[in-house]
């Protein structure tokens, strides 16, 4: 569980440096371009940067919302289905979700190798492309450690959803 405390506070650290390095650069680029002139020219990459950015802010993000219970779900039927049946729908749904995940990984990863191995530069950054791949595939692998060790108890994500006795 220590390992997984510093996952948590690096993914933490990682999204709120991007967030706040995303707003400073954004806020740079919207003076620059009120400046005008040639100076504004200067900071054409920012929005490129910003979006990729972006995308690593989302998918760095998604273990920890799913760590807190905060991805999209119909609680009461799930809680009903379950005590109608009789079936561990929870340990069922997080099977489901890390055979998922691992898969999106996978396929995260073949399409990272493809675009690496391809050499392609992004236009403005001058940076290789397969930087884009990269945040999927590193997201998934977040979100299917996160369903992994709910399955097996080692976290409780459902802890913080309202359950239909409230």
């Amino acid at each position: 569980m220590k390992a997984l405390a510093i996952i948590r506070t690096a993914e933490r650290v990682a999204a709120v440096s991007i967030f706040l390095t995303m707003v400073a650069l954004y806020s740079a680029n919207v003076l620059a371009r009120q400046v005008g002139g040639t100076f504004a020219s200067e900071f054409a990459w920012v929005e490129e940067a910003v979006r990729l950015m972006s995308l690593f802010l989302v998918f760095l993000t998604v273990g920890l919302a799913l760590e807190k219970g905060r991805h999209a779900g119909v609680h009461t039927w799930r809680d009903r289905i379950a005590r109608a049946t009789g079936l561990p729908l929870r340990k069922i749904i997080d099977a489901i979700g890390f055979v998922f995940c691992i898969y999106l990984v996978w396929l995260g990863y073949q399409m990272t190798a493809f675009v690496y191995g391809m050499g392609q530069k992004s236009p403005t950054l001058n940076i290789p492309v397969f930087w884009i791949y990269l945040a999927p595939t590193i997201g998934f692998a977040l979100m299917a450690l996160r369903f992994a060790l709910s399955f097996f108890g080692r976290i409780d994500r459902f802890a913080g959803q309202a359950s239909e006795e409230q």
